[in-house]
């Protein structure tokens, strides 16, 4: 993975004493809060409800163990214990204290880790595929790339103060993991007619109050000329985008009111202008930050480990988890792990402390030492024999890690909605834990398949249900809590937008209403079918029929 140079090392600390003086002052009652609320939002620092909430960057996803340590450390010593993994592969901590934020940042910074950009009308994180490196189906590694569009985009000083808030996503695979069509830039790695590997370039994807799926806008682009581009399209926007209402704001609406072909002319236009000058990306940049991302000391081992087919012949147990949280490895004899931050009666995404010393040791132990953070809020080890995947199994479950529902019904996806954000209109986290503790018969939950639920509790979507092949989006009504279910949206490769089922559902009703689609989708669907693919075929409106029936 990445190290950081003098450079990145100066940066990072003097943002963190900087910092601090912007504390200090605000503390005296030098800063307003309307003085202070940019300065705290460049560092990741929000003002929710009940407390401040640090966002903390993960860089594509990526952590070695001591980072994990550190954040453990984080959670213990300035928290209350736990941290939540977000669904742009960062981590929160929803109860600093003002005054000990700086301190936190000089602990982050002595393990190359900071809150920079992670708030704010900028660029924020750069997110990839989960499994970059180490899946099959990938044409290229995108994790050199996103580091090079990371040091890019950090402190740019053009876009520091955008019309909005920017994000962009990467993938080298030919399953988009990334959900690239959802984000302002989607960029994905794709070969030429000639067999040249280069970039497609998409733009003016995202959710939130208007959600739209992100259009091409160059479908193949040379590797040299990624930044030059990327660097276009967000002049444009800067010039362009809206500035006089706060909805209209994002790329997507830009996108949108100009039009795919007068956009892509006003970027080509642009780019024209830049392509060949410093942005220029040489091969040899490429080729230096592709080392960091080499692969690490495989073993040569048999295809299929006999321990490991032994294992699942006599054990039920460790037999449902391989087949729903492992993903095949492109290095035969290894395997991808997801741990699963899904247990029931936990917030979706949690972490405590100790859990995240425990990864960090098993990471060690287990997988080279690193960690991925998932776009679905759970966690993965990329390297792990097959030989060690009982022993691993054993520790994890032990730790609450082991939950056997990757990409089931349990699997769901939550913001932290009105137990925490000022900016929810109802909670999130209750729902979760119902829908997970109703349904908790593996049998039944296995039945129905691969199930993309994601719930958010207010329109901005930060839980993604626009996009959840069920979705369930919190709305007040005069003061109490509605729940709108959304069916037939999809992030992958097949994406599309969630369709309103009707009314919202008062909270009584939301476990009925699930009940009664589950039962449609049993009753209707085909060999093979996911309840995505049953909807598409049947419809709403056996659904919602069924639905409201059931409920009311």
């Amino acid at each position: 993975m990445y190290h950081y140079d003098d450079f990145d090392k100066t940066i990072v600390k003097e943002r963190a004493a900087q910092f601090r003086d912007q504390v200090r002052r605000r503390v005296n009652g030098e800063l307003t809060e309307d003085e202070f609320k940019p300065l705290r939002l460049q560092n990741g620092l929000y003002l929710q409800l009940h407390a401040y909430m640090l966002r903390v960057a993960v860089p594509y996803g990526l952590l070695n163990s001591d980072q994990m340590r550190m954040l453990a450390h984080v959670a213990r010593k300035y928290d209350k214990g736990y941290g939540h993994f977000t669904t742009r592969q960062n981590i929160q901590y929803h109860w600093p204290k003002l005054e000990d934020v700086p301190d936190i940042l000089d602990d982050l910074a002595s393990v190359e880790m900071h809150a920079i950009q992670t708030s704010g009308n900028c660029i924020r994180n750069i997110t990839a595929d989960q499994y970059a490196g180490v899946i099959a189906d990938e044409l290229e590694d995108p994790r050199p790339y996103c580091e090079i569009l990371r040091q890019w985009s950090t402190f740019h000083p053009e876009f520091a103060y955008l019309p909005r808030k920017f994000k962009i996503a990467v993938t080298g695979a030919q399953t988009d993991r990334a959900a690239v069509r959802y984000h302002d830039i989607g960029v994905r790695l794709v070969e030429s007619d000639e067999r040249e590997v280069g970039f497609e370039i998409l733009a003016g994807g995202g959710m939130g109050r208007t959600p739209m799926i992100g259009k091409v806008i160059r479908p193949w682009i040379e590797k040299r000329h990624l930044l030059s581009y990327c660097e276009a399209i967000l002049r444009v926007y800067n010039q362009w985008g809206r500035r006089d209402n706060l909805f209209k704001a994002r790329i997507k609406i830009l996108v949108h009111e100009m039009g795919l072909q007068e956009f892509r002319a006003r970027v080509d236009e642009e780019w024209a202008r830049i392509k060949d000058t410093a942005l220029k990306l040489e091969q040899a940049e490429i080729d230096g930050m592709a080392k960091f991302f080499a692969a690490p000391a495989y073993e040569t081992l048999p295809e299929t480990d006999a321990s490991f087919r032994d294992a699942k012949a006599g054990d039920k147990a460790f037999a449902a988890w391989s087949r729903h949280n492992l993903e095949a490895h492109k290095i035969p004899g290894y395997a991808i792990v997801v741990l699963s931050l899904k247990k029931p009666g936990v917030a979706p995404g949690d972490a405590t402390a100790r859990q995240m010393d425990e990864i960090a040791a098993l990471a060690d132990t287990y997988s080279f030492g690193q960690i991925r953070v998932t776009h679905e809020q759970n966690l993965v080890f990329a390297d792990v024999k097959q030989s060690e995947l009982h022993a691993l199994w054993k520790e994890l479950r032990a730790l609450g890690l082991a939950t056997p529902n990757i990409n089931t019904l349990s699997d769901i996806i939550c913001c932290p909605g009105l137990d925490y954000c000022s900016l929810a209109n109802a909670r999130s986290i209750p729902i979760a834990e119902e829908v997970m503790q109703h349904f908790d018969k593996y049998d039944y939950v296995y039945d129905l398949g691969e199930l993309k639920i994601k719930m958010s509790g207010c329109i901005n979507a930060c839980g993604h249900h626009h996009v959840g092949h069920i979705g369930i989006l919190g709305v007040d009504k005069k003061g109490e809590e509605f729940y709108q279910i959304t069916l037939g949206g999809s992030a992958s490769d097949d994406a599309s937008i969630g369709k309103i089922m009707g009314p919202a559902f008062a909270q009584h009703e939301v476990i009925p209403a699930m009940q009664a689609l589950f039962d449609v989708y049993l009753e209707h669907r085909e060999d093979g079918e996911r309840l995505l693919d049953t909807y598409r075929r049947i419809g709403m409106a056996p659904f919602k029929e069924r639905a409201y029936a059931a409920s009311r």
